[in-house]
């Protein structure tokens, strides 16, 4: 459990190939081609294989209408998820320093 969360959050591509592109009525290759991406780099993100990087964030944002934060702050939380999920053992052995 990492932040009193047992599962972890979704890769946003999951939110992507679920949800969005379908909403949307477009295909992988007809979305990539719009945003200016490969295939293949879209299909690693909706596979959850790639992160979304700012610039396909901003890429993303735009072609679904709802700002590049939101794609941002997904992947966001689903890498520090990860990170402290890793870091378990390690993190309880750092003590914590208050600044003041």
């Amino acid at each position: 459990m990492v932040n009193g969360r047992k599962r972890a959050p979704n890769h946003p591509g999951t939110l992507l190939r679920e949800v969005v592109l379908p909403a949307m009525r477009v295909s992988v290759a007809q979305a990539a081609r719009e945003m200016g991406v490969s295939r293949q780099q879209l299909y690693k993100i909706l596979a959850g294989d790639r992160a979304i990087t700012a610039e396909m964030a901003t890429r993303l944002g735009r072609y679904c209408g709802n700002g590049p934060e939101l794609w941002l702050n997904m992947q966001g939380a689903f890498d520090l998820w990860h990170a402290q999920d890793r870091l378990a053992d390690l993190l309880d052995e750092i003590p914590t320093r208050a600044v003041g």
